[in-house]
């Protein structure tokens, strides 16, 4: 599963903490009326009819984030006619995409991971500008930070339909219960709460290290809490190098956790063999003994939960990432609709994914949160994730979008190199920061080449 994609913003980690505790067609010849949204905001949309034409959209999700996709482009074709197909695509999608693209048959329409895709995807003249009607219900739905996140040189070219919170460690309360266990504010406290729960005879935390973007969301939480924005900003940019003293100091933070096997499920060795999905699933299966008492990840980790008979809110509960420095951070991420073909049913795709009414689909199926202000509330399934969705909105453009994801994607977005590979290398060996800094270092500049 691969969200996977970040933004930053301090203002949300108010919001946040309060989770700790807790359609007719009505038709023209040619076009469809807007549906009546029901949250009182500008939550309706108008779409062409089209009837007969076939659109194709590729993206990297699977599973219940695939099925819940589904859902939204069913109801994309019951208001236009269209017939929708869903393309898997292989991780890194940009590879997949110049492979369709090299052979002919390329999507109309693709989900991307990264600002950094979006990027290349425009300087290889593989996307299409945004539409008018797309672009207006940008300008109607969005703050300005999200538009800019979907423009290259001033050119809106992707609409972000999918954000996910990624400063979020998910725990069973069962096995706080029976630790009597306290949630952590800082990081100091959340090594204590670790011992903690160690003692109590569950591994403390679960790790799924076979994924290397979840290695990359430990380092970046703790490197903006601990070194802040300002350096965040440079280092994202490569304007900082990997060797630089702010880097070893969050790396030798990091190490306090991933150089203790015993407070993580399987030690090393068993998080790199254990993929994002079942990271999650083994911390809240076998009742109160699962094989880990908590899991550091993304409001999407919701959608993993409900594939075990933990209830969130009840047996899954969530605090914010503890504070290493002054201010707890908050890392999320989005996935954005680029058109590759410039065709009225693409056109019309992205206007779609740019409004409320398609926000409100995949929210009411859970494991999503959507950047759209005007998504109805009302829609997420409970009150963690309504409260996850309502501290996005209220942050409005104060957030950064993470590092890795800013990263040309040979750094920091294939599986098996660059960063991804280096933090891997890191969890098995966590007193080597120096040699972590060098490898880190020489795959950036190799990346930027600046």
């Amino acid at each position: 599963m691969r969200t996977g994609r970040k933004l930053v913003g301090m203002a949300i980690v108010g919001a946040l903490a309060l989770t700790a505790t807790a359609c007719g067609d009505d038709k023209k010849d040619d076009e469809t009326k807007p549906a009546p949204g029901k949250s009182g905001t500008a939550a309706a949309v108008t779409l062409p009819r089209l009837d007969g034409q076939k659109i194709e959209v590729a993206a990297v999700w699977t599973g219940p984030e695939q099925a819940n996709f589904v859902k939204v482009l069913k109801e994309f074709e019951s208001r236009t006619g269209a017939t929708v197909t869903f393309v898997p695509a292989q991780d890194p999608i940009v590879n997949f995409l110049g492979t369709k693209i090299a052979g002919g048959s390329p999507p109309d329409v693709a989900m991307l991971p990264q600002v950094g895709a979006i990027q290349q995807a425009v300087q290889k003249k593989w996307v299409k500008p945004v539409g008018p009607d797309a672009k207006a219900q940008l300008a109607k739905n969005y703050s300005k930070v999200w538009q800019d996140l979907g423009a290259v040189d001033g050119t809106q070219y992707a609409v972000y339909f999918k954000a996910a919170n990624k400063s979020l460690v998910w725990y069973n309360t069962k096995v706080f219960d029976t630790a009597g266990a306290q949630v952590p504010k800082t990081w100091k406290d959340f090594l204590a709460t670790a011992d903690t729960i160690s003692a109590s005879g569950v591994t403390p935390v679960s790790v799924g290290g076979a994924d290397g973007w979840t290695l990359t969301d430990w380092f970046e939480n703790i490197y903006l809490s601990q070194a802040g924005p300002e350096k965040y900003d440079q280092l994202a940019k490569h304007q900082l190098k990997w060797t630089d003293p702010s880097v070893k100091d969050a790396l030798t933070t990091l190490g306090q956790l991933f150089g203790k096997p015993d407070l993580i499920a399987g030690g090393a060795t068993g998080a790199l063999q254990t993929e994002f999905p079942a990271s999650v699933t083994q911390t809240f299966t076998g009742g109160d003994q699962p094989k880990a008492g908590m899991v550091f990840e993304g409001d999407f980790v919701g959608v993993n939960i409900a594939q075990t008979s933990a209830k969130i809110g009840t047996d899954a509960k969530v605090f914010p990432f503890p504070a290493v420095g002054a201010k707890a951070p908050v890392v999320t991420g989005g996935d954005a609709a680029v058109a590759l073909k410039d065709t009225k049913g693409a056109q019309a795709l992205l206007t779609w994914l740019a409004s409320a009414d398609a926000a409100k689909v995949w929210a009411s199926a859970g494991g999503y949160i959507s950047p759209n202000k005007a998504t109805d509330l009302a829609a997420y399934p409970n009150d963690v994730q309504r409260d996850i969705a309502k501290a996005l909105i209220a942050a409005g453009d104060d957030v950064r979008f993470d590092m890795s994801d800013q990263a040309p994607q040979s750094f920091g977005g294939t599986p098996g190199k660059g960063e991804w590979k280096d933090l891997q290398d890191f969890l098995k060996n966590p007193k080597d920061v120096s040699g972590a800094q060098a490898r880190l270092e020489a795959d950036a500049a190799a990346a930027y080449k600046n």
